[in-house]
């Protein structure tokens, strides 16, 4: 099959990879999307070598599920190894054993077939279109802070980052929470929350310091956590969403000095996401940035790179 293959330092367009192995349901991918994760990782994240990409929808070809075979899905990323103690609480995403699509140890959406495990598997109604349907992945980790922590409509709230995965969660947020400031370095990145109500601004006034209940950090940099620890109350909660490659060390002492509560926070389930866009509860139309073949995963990388770029997407 037609992949593109990352050995620990570059990527390669490959024409004949090896099709995933039998044993699991056999996708064939119809779309697939660019992440900060993905780039992330080719600048040493996870230490990850082989096919990346773990956002996508596509039709299931072979599977031991027959109402699967023929329809459009998608899939969450975590497969455990089911005998853990993680796995028997139902946190495969926790299991010590797992695989994760395109990020750990199995090759991911960067090619014409991937391979997850039918339980992993979601059917995409017909009112959803591909385009749509590879945001549900990350709409579900934006809805996964809603799992974690109990949403007083009462708080100010902001999002730190102006990208893809911020401007979901500040969707998903502004469902509870109407006092919520976006801060970003992209006026135009962010004039579509502005139809939403949301509030946005482009850096961090004197005023705004220690303001907000909820701050969500989603920057994808080192320097957002900085902007965060600005910006809470003392005693406030802060949920950290960004995975990075760097190793700068970050200071930690305003955190233990204003008695922050740190949550992390990762993938979501998949069910909120996909109602959540069936309905249109959750706009992502005006993230949808431009489509490349496979065989031109550079330009199409080099094109997610660029600060002003939202989603970018990859067609087998």
């Amino acid at each position: 099959m037609k992949a593109t293959c990352f050995n620990g330092k570059t990527m390669n367009y490959d024409e004949n990879y090896p099709d995933p192995k039998p044993g699991e349901a056999l996708v064939r991918v119809n779309l697939a999307g660019i992440c900060g994760t993905d780039l992330e990782i080719l600048d040493g994240y996870m230490a990850y070598e082989g096919v990346l990409g773990h956002e996508f929808v596509g039709t299931v070809e072979k599977s031991e599920n027959s109402d699967l075979i023929g329809k459009r899905v998608v899939g969450e990323i975590n497969a455990g190894c089911g005998e853990c103690e993680p796995c028997q609480k139902g946190m495969a995403r926790h299991c010590p054993n797992r695989t994760v699509l395109g990020i750990l140890k199995r090759d991911g959406a960067f090619a014409e077939y991937l391979s997850l495990p039918e339980k992993n598997l979601h059917m995409i109604p017909d009112s959803i279109t591909d385009e749509q349907a590879v945001f549900v992945e990350p709409l579900a980790a934006a809805f996964e802070i809603k799992e974690q922590i109990k949403l007083q409509p009462e708080w100010s709230v902001a999002v730190v980052g102006d990208g893809r995965l911020a401007q979901l969660i500040t969707q998903v947020l502004k469902l509870t929470c109407p006092n919520l400031t976006c801060f970003g370095k992209h006026k135009s990145k962010l004039a579509s929350l502005i139809n939403i109500g949301v509030k946005i601004k482009i850096g961090i006034e004197k005023s705004d310091e220690q303001s907000f209940d909820l701050v969500v950090e989603a920057t994808g940099s080192n320097s957002g956590f900085a902007d965060t620890m600005k910006l809470i109350k003392p005693r406030g909660t802060v949920i950290l969403k960004s995975t990075i490659a760097s190793r700068e060390n970050l200071d930690l002492t305003p955190t233990v000095v204003n008695e922050i509560t740190l949550v992390g926070s990762r993938c979501g389930l998949f069910k909120p996401a996909i109602d959540a866009l069936a309905t249109g509860m959750v706009s992502v139309d005006s993230m949808i940035d431009s489509t490349f073949p496979l065989e031109k995963f550079f330009e199409a990388i080099e094109h997610a790179k660029k600060p002003d770029t939202l989603k970018v997407f990859l067609k087998p």
